[in-house]
Order: C-alpha cells, then sequence, then structure tokens
C-alpha cells in the first residue's frame, strides 16, 4: 500500500507566498497604479503642483505625429532584434550541442555577454563604430564607405540593433542548449535510420520540440526590446539623430525626465504598458497552439 504525504500546516505555503506578492505590489501595481492617475494629471516638472485634465493628455499625445513615429519605430527595432537574436542564438546552440574540443570555453564564452549592463554594452559599441574614434569604424572608411550613426538615422538604427541583439544571444542562447539538450538522442537516431539528413531532422523533430522554448523567449524578447533596451538605446544615440532611434521607452523618458512634462509621460506609459500585455495576450492565444509539449 502507498503512503500518502499530508502537510497539515495550511499558513505555511501562504508565508512562503507573500515575499514576492509584496515584490510584485511595490515594483509593479503600485508604481502602474500611479502612472495610471498621473496620466490624468498635469503636473509641473518638479511634481510639486497638479490638475486634474481627465483624458487630455492622452488627446495631446495621439495629436503628435512624433508619437506615431515612435511606434514605427519601435515595431521595426523590436522585430530586427527578436528575429536575429533568435536566430543568431539557436544557430549558436545547435553548434555548441556538437561533441567540440573546448566546447566548456566555448559555452563560457557566449554566456559572457550577458553579465554586461545595456548601457556598458551600448558604450562599448559605440566606441567601436564611432565615425571617428572607433576600431571598426576605420576599416569601413578605408573601404569609402561613409559610416556616420551619428548623423544617418538608417546607421544609427542599425547599431542599436547590433548592439541589443549582441546582449540578448546569451540569454537566449542558454536556454536554446538546455531545449538541445534535454532531447532524447534515440529520437534523433531513430531519424537518421529513416533515411532523414540533419536539415530535415532538426526541421521535423529538434525544432517542433523546441517550439515550448522557442515561445517563452519570443515572449521575454518581446518584453526585453520594449523596456530593457533603454539603456543601450541612451547610450548609443540618446534617441537620435532626428529621432530615428527613438523607441516609445524612450520617448517616455525623453518626454517626461528631459521635457518635464509629467502627466503626458505617464500617458505614454499607460499606453506601452497596454500594448505590452496586449501583444502577450496575442502571443498566448495565437501563437501557443503551434506549440507541442
Amino acid at each position: 500500500m502507498e503512503k500518502s504525504v499530508v502537510f497539515n500546516n495550511k499558513l505555511l505555503p501562504y508565508l512562503l507566498l507573500v515575499p514576492q506578492l509584496i515584490i510584485t505590489f511595490v515594483f509593479f501595481y503600485w508604481p502602474a497604479s500611479q502612472a495610471v492617475l498621473q496620466s490624468f494629471k498635469r503636473e509641473d516638472a518638479f511634481g510639486l503642483t497638479s490638475e486634474f485634465v481627465g483624458l487630455e493628455n492622452y488627446q495631446s499625445l495621439f495629436a503628435q505625429p512624433e508619437y506615431y513615429k515612435s511606434m514605427l519605430t519601435t515595431v521595426i527595432f523590436s522585430s530586427l532584434v527578436a528575429a536575429l537574436s533568435l536566430s543568431i542564438a539557436l544557430l549558436f546552440a545547435t553548434q555548441a550541442d556538437k561533441n567540440l574540443k573546448a566546447a566548456g570555453t566555448y559555452k563560457t564564452l557566449m554566456i559572457w555577454p550577458y553579465a554586461v549592463a545595456p548601457a556598458v554594452a551600448g558604450v562599448l559599441w559605440i566606441f567601436m563604430f564611432h565615425p571617428s574614434l572607433g576600431t571598426l569604424a576605420r576599416p569601413l572608411r578605408w573601404m569609402n564607405f561613409d559610416w556616420n550613426p551619428l548623423l544617418n538615422g538608417n546607421h544609427a538604427m542599425i547599431l542599436v540593433v547590433m548592439a541589443a541583439v549582441w546582449k540578448q544571444i546569451s540569454y537566449n542562447f542558454l536556454f536554446f542548449l538546455a531545449g538541445l539538450q534535454s532531447i532524447p538522442k534515440s529520437v534523433l537516431e531513430a531519424g537518421a535510420i529513416d533515411g532523414a539528413g540533419p536539415m530535415r531532422r532538426f526541421w521535423t523533430i529538434v525544432f517542433p520540440l523546441l517550439s515550448p522554448t522557442t515561445f517563452f523567449l519570443l515572449v521575454v524578447n518581446v518584453v526585453y526590446v520594449f523596456f530593457d533596451t533603454f539603456g543601450i538605446i541612451d547610450a548609443v544615440t540618446g534617441g537620435g539623430p532626428a529621432g530615428a532611434t527613438t523607441t516609445m521607452v524612450y520617448k517616455v523618458f525623453a518626454d517626461g525626465r528631459l521635457g518635464g512634462d509629467l502627466g503626458g509621460s505617464a500617458a505614454q506609459s499607460v499606453v506601452l504598458m497596454v500594448i505590452v500585455i496586449a501583444l502577450t495576450a496575442v502571443q498566448f492565444k495565437y501563437v501557443e497552439r503551434k506549440v507541442q509539449y
């Protein structure tokens, strides 16, 4: 007869949840509620006086052409970073999963960029690609390529995308490698016996089994691009030139901290929060259907 385990302490599970609930309330729900309330007010630059203005901040926000430009910039930036960081990380993970010499060193070097802060990563890339001082910008000048991310918006977008992708590859690499190592080798051997080549085995066996990991990373990367890339953009381009790299999260900072429009900045943060929540809900509703658990 099997013995059943009975947990008699009914209070302990709730006590264990309390620290996480407090952290979630303090760092998410309370700031979010304050942003919602602030978005209905007009405040001075120091936040000392406020006046309730209803939806005026939202009306003013959606009347700005610059805000729609920041939306388009965010779509382009997020699509490029998510696609490139996921695909490159998957490529590196498949190579690391093979029997390679010095595989431990290779994996360690792949993880290192994740320990770098976003702002530091941005500084590293602007040092390498600065139009006049960058070590990697000099060969571009020798090839008569007029590289200047300080004046050319397309060059600036390419630079911040490269920095953001480099920063996120390590995180995606870890999860993809763990997912690859959890796939039974017998399944791959059975595919090889049936005559499937390496590419066919990857797309018909490996990638479908990686779909839960890929879906998780897709959600995480969307959140990363919308919020955590602020430090990279601020360090590399400061949203320029001419707003070419001003994403929605950077515009919240620029209008609120630099422009002193606290109410309008709060309205932008609420809109950004709604967009991210909606994107996550859509991913869980439609993308997750194709995930094979």
